[in-house]
């Protein structure tokens, strides 16, 4: 699988950023979006309609997605579900770590109150922080010891418990399906979104972040029906 690293992604999402809307959009599919075969059935109830961020913390363009995100979740109909996939795939900005801190919050259900304090943790000088003052990876990365501390300033979870749960065979289990997620999903970069495990996007492939979120809720419709 050819992977796109982080510094071209933010490249081109910055380049996306800056293109602008244009009346109504024709959606190509091949071109703006792709179909995953075999479609994977998500586990959401009846009638709803599964989104999912395809993420990491450690990623540049991940974090400036943050805006979109929101954006995007506001512009839902109430039978879409938005969830997120951590992707571990570039090693050397410690992603494997921040995919099992994710993965551990979920077991204990803090993922989401936690969740954009997370990424201001990485990308704001926080203790989390995976670059120096020169803009250089750290020589020593945050480790899972590290996110505990963080999961207990911000939700309250004893450090050796999410230690703990991050060890756990349910922990390993879920990183486990989560990587094979992302093969099925033919994930080469993120930010990506994944439309009921149908359809697989991004902002280069939508031409813009205005055009994302349009193009989303043109794919969500289509499964509504």
């Amino acid at each position: 699988m050819k992977l796109i690293k982080s510094a071209a992604c933010w490249a081109a999402l910055a380049l996306a950023v800056s293109i602008s809307a244009h009346g109504a959009q024709t959606w190509t599919e091949g071109v703006n979006y792709f179909l995953i075969q075999p479609a994977r059935t998500p586990a959401v109830p009846a009638g709803k309609i599964e989104v999912t961020e395809v993420f990491s913390y450690a990623c540049p363009a991940c974090n400036i997605f943050q805006p979109t995100m929101h954006k995007l979740k506001q512009a839902m109909p109430a039978n879409v579900v938005v969830d997120y996939l951590p992707a571990a795939f570039n090693t050397a900005e410690d992603w494997p770590m921040f995919q099992l801190a994710y993965i551990t919050a979920q077991l204990l259900g803090v993922d989401q109150q936690t969740h954009d304090a997370m990424f201001d943790a990485v990308w704001k000088g926080g203790d989390l922080s995976i670059s120096d003052s020169s803009r250089g990876l750290k020589s020593r990365m945050p480790t899972i010891e590290d996110a505990a501390k963080f999961y207990k300033d911000h939700a309250g979870v004893p450090v050796d418990k999410f230690v703990a749960a991050s060890k756990s065979f349910s922990a390993d289990l879920k990183v486990r399906t989560t990587q094979d997620l992302l093969v099925a999903y033919k994930v080469d970069r993120t930010p990506t979104m994944i439309v009921n495990g149908k359809y697989r996007l991004h902002v280069e492939s939508a031409g813009g972040t205005d055009q994302l979120i349009e193009l989303v809720k043109f794919l969500v419709a289509k499964e509504s029906k």
